[in-house]
């Protein structure tokens, strides 16, 4: 049997094809999103935030509550280790080892949870008498 021969087919330009470029430019000036509302009561403050940790890397979870009650629940020397992973040196006080800890998941907590000023306002306007002031400082 005889191999047939290839014929390339000449495309045409037609009103489908100036679309399709059309479409194409349109796409490259679109800008991508996650369909997701953003309603962040807090200021990010480190790069992870910014990436994306929620910050339940470290403790587990973010509620104080429930931090409380995995403590209560923990035996001495599991009480013990807990404190030496987190960098405090353990005591044999069991009370006093819980409030430190308590108080450094409270400090890692509020630094993934810093609030927004309601003055922080970007590109804020000073006046013309505002801007001369600061000008004589040059």
């Amino acid at each position: 049997m005889a191999a047939k021969k290839k014929t390339t087919a000449k495309r045409k330009n037609t009103p489908k094809a100036k679309a399709k470029a059309k479409t194409r430019t349109k796409v490259k000036e679109m800008t991508q999103t996650h369909a997701m509302e953003e309603k962040e009561s807090f200021q990010k403050t480190s790069l992870d935030q910014i990436w994306g940790d929620t910050g339940l890397s470290k403790y587990g979870t973010q509620d104080e509550q429930e931090y409380v009650s995995t403590i209560r629940a923990m035996n001495r020397s599991d009480l013990h280790s807990h404190a030496v992973k987190y960098g405090i040196l353990p005591v044999d006080n069991r009370e006093l080892l819980t409030t430190r800890l308590l108080r450094e998941f409270k400090k890692y907590i509020l630094s993934y949870k810093k609030p927004i000023k309601a003055g922080d306002k970007v590109g804020k306007k000073t006046s013309k008498k505002a801007s001369s002031i600061l000008a004589e400082g040059r």
